[in-house]
């Protein structure tokens, strides 16, 4: 491999020109700094990025940790963060934590070493719901920033990109309120999730501020080792006279919607049905699904843009919580 050494052996000079000259110093004459770039690129001379990064204390590189590659929403803002990290003139390394504390723990561990200057990421089901944040807060305490984004903890005292869970929901039920249905059921897969309860809080919040809605609320979640079809059929067992559906999670509003046509509800006159899902579910769904759109892409943007800024000022102590707007978009599954 070439190195500043033998560039400057093959000139004569010392390693400190050479290194000066590749960067244009002008303490060195251009005649010089000419000869050097020429045979530099001779050589095909290649700087050591590790030998850099160690001297500058920087790799203009983010680690990113995310809980589920297979999950639409987190695939979708991987790649709006990749864009936007390319954009800036940063690389990211990604890590995969399959919902899993230990794994959490092992990419945080991995990687704070002085591979990436911060970290973007999204907390892991075993970690939020044992509420066990120690060790994130453990790579805070040694001053390398990172930005959480979707599932959060108060317990962490850092940059945060988040949608308006509470008022997501809210808005969805009001809608359905608005259409005239009287047995309105939240439908989760992601209850023990912080935006889970909040999308919860919303969906209840709404019906309490109704005054016209006589109902009792009616959460239907899906609990550990049993199946989402089966779940959603018992509902529509025991709940008859559901006429209203909010599906808070990526995938049991498509599912519902499913198992509502095979069941011979007409769709929105019998039912209407709103998910939280991106338009990855379209293609598969007649009629077409009403979301929330979550506007994943500007979530990834959010995330690097608020910790490019912290490693631009990292005296600052002064912590971000940017919340990004849903909308709820109707489609042929609501009146």
């Amino acid at each position: 491999m070439v190195t500043l050494k033998k560039l400057a052996e093959q000139l004569n000079v010392s390693i400190s020109t050479v290194s000066k000259a590749l960067h244009n110093s002008d303490e060195i004459s251009p005649d010089t700094i000419e000869r050097v770039k020429a045979l530099a690129k001779l050589l095909n001379y290649k700087p050591n990025r590790l030998a850099v990064s160690l001297k500058n204390s920087k790799t203009n590189t983010i680690g990113v940790i995310i809980p589920n590659i297979l999950n639409h929403f987190f695939a979708k803002a991987l790649f709006a963060i990749e864009q936007e990290a390319t954009k800036q003139g940063y690389n990211i390394i990604t890590c995969i934590s399959n919902e899993l504390y230990s794994k959490e723990i092992g990419s945080l561990q991995l990687l704070s070493n002085g591979s990436v200057d911060g970290f973007i990421m999204s907390i892991a089901e075993e970690t939020q719901v044992a509420n066990a944040v120690g060790h994130i807060n453990a790579i805070l305490d040694q001053k390398i920033p990172i930005v959480i984004f979707d599932r959060v903890s108060e317990d962490i005292n850092c940059d945060k990109v988040i949608i308006d869970d509470f008022g997501a929901a809210y808005e969805a039920t009001n809608h359905l309120i608005s259409e005239g249905r009287k047995h309105i059921v939240l439908l989760s897969d992601i209850d023990e999730l912080s935006v889970g309860k909040l999308r919860t809080s919303g969906y209840l919040q709404a019906l309490d501020d109704a005054p016209d809605y006589q109902s009792k609320p009616i959460v239907v979640t899906t609990a550990e080792g049993h199946s989402i079809e089966a779940v959603i059929d018992y509902m529509f067992k025991e709940h008859k006279a559901i006429d209203g559906i909010i599906a808070i999670d990526n995938t049991t509003g498509v599912v519902a919607l499913q198992k509502a046509l095979k069941l011979n509800y007409t769709i929105p006159e019998d039912l209407s049905i709103i998910g939280f899902s991106d338009e990855n579910v379209l293609q598969f769904t007649d009629p077409k699904l009403s979301t929330v759109s979550q506007h994943t892409l500007d979530i990834g943007k959010a995330s690097v843009e608020l910790l490019i800024n912290k490693l631009k000022d990292k005296t600052s102590v002064q912590t971000t919580t940017k919340t990004i707007k849903t909308k709820l978009v109707l489609r042929g599954t609501t009146k």
